[in-house]
């Protein structure tokens, strides 16, 4: 019986186990988006999952809206990921950047420019910005030329990805950013061959994922998908009719594994009675399945045991237990994170979380 605690092939990387950490934003970056010394101890600290997808990851100035969150398109990120993804590697870990294009989700003030989307909508509720939480403005559409330029901004944030030593990427196309505005009907009103059917709404997640995998590979190519309920004011009102298709292209295009983010009625971080789609997703996607949102150590073992997901993700609790899969493994305790230094500056709640031997 495959256990959670077994290696994994995920495309091209050779995984140690079934523990996957998800991308968690930490705002210790600097003003001007460039990694810091710091991150490197931080993701080093925690090479002993499986893979690390990084945090969410800005490909270009106009899609990275979050305060002190990282980017990967100038030369000067690049070197800066570099010990990054080389002190993961020196303890034996795995680690694939998650790029990420915010769309309506960022502020001008942030960003200096008006925020885009699949069309003139506005983020449901204050923005993150470096002077505290400010109204959402209107974004507006792109244009075709717009999604010529951002296919090309992927291309070379994946191409740079390479350069700083990560061992893939994952696009980022949940959450109510960029990709899924243009996935669920909520978000996207388009009359355009990029809006209407569902087919349409995927059109511009299949662009992405053909021009990352033309630069990089598809076995070094993920995609992350939120597909039930709404996240930050983005919601489909038949998600099924959307979301197995989006997965069966995936298939299609042989990507090393998909990623489902999908809270349930109870979720901590958002909460939905739509029901979640990974039964459906499983019978079209045929490479390896990872399931996040709030999964116990229980779940977790008793998900991988029977089937339903190949390897789990998880997020929050990682930064509180660097060395959280010998913690699940030996069930041992799991510490409480604290939420109030998430996104603060410097080590504390960051680098300085015990391992269980030193706690």
């Amino acid at each position: 019986m495959t256990t959670l605690f077994d290696p994994i092939q995920l495309g091209a990387i050779d995984a140690k186990n079934r523990i996957l950490m998800s991308p968690l934003t930490r705002g210790r970056g600097t003003r001007e988006h460039v990694p810091t010394p710091i991150m490197a101890e931080y993701y080093a600290q925690r090479a002993t999952a499986g893979l690390i997808i990084s945090e969410a990851t800005g490909i270009s100035r106009e899609g990275l809206g979050w305060p002190y969150a990282p980017g990967i398109w100038s030369a000067e990120q690049v070197e800066a990921w570099k010990p990054i993804t080389k002190a993961v590697h020196d303890k034996g870990g795995k680690i694939v950047v998650q790029l990420w294009h915010m769309g309506r989700m960022v502020h001008s003030s942030v960003t200096g420019q008006q925020p885009v989307s699949s069309s003139p909508t506005s983020a449901p509720a204050p923005l993150h910005t470096y002077d505290g939480k400010q109204d959402p403005e209107q974004a507006r559409a792109l244009t075709k030329d717009d999604i010529t330029r951002i296919l090309g901004e992927y291309e070379v944030a994946s191409r740079n990805a390479i350069e700083a030593g990560f061992d893939g990427v994952q696009i980022h196309a949940a959450n109510g950013y960029l990709i899924d505005e243009f996935l669920r009907d909520g978000t996207n009103h388009r009359d355009d061959e990029y809006g209407g059917s569902p087919e349409n709404r995927i059109r511009f997640l299949r662009e992405v994922t053909e021009r990352v995998i033309a630069t990089i590979g598809a076995d070094r190519t993920s995609v992350r998908l939120s597909p039930n309920g709404d996240t930050q004011g983005c919601i489909d009102s038949a998600p099924e009719s959307v979301f197995v298709p989006a997965a069966k292209t995936l298939n299609d295009l042989g990507i090393g594994f998909l990623e489902l983010r999908e809270p349930g009625p109870n979720g901590t971080f958002g909460k939905t009675d739509q029901p979640k789609l990974h039964g459906a997703i499983r019978k079209v996607f045929r490479n390896p399945l990872v399931l996040n949102q709030d999964y116990t150590r229980e779940e977790a073992i008793e998900t991988v045991a029977n089937g339903t997901a190949d390897a789990i993700a998880f997020g929050r609790k990682f930064i509180a237990n660097p060395d959280l899969p010998r913690r699940l493994e030996e069930n041992l305790p799991i510490e409480q994170d604290n939420i109030k230094t998430w996104y603060s500056r410097g080590e504390e709640g960051y680098t300085n979380y015990p391992f269980y031997n030193e706690s």
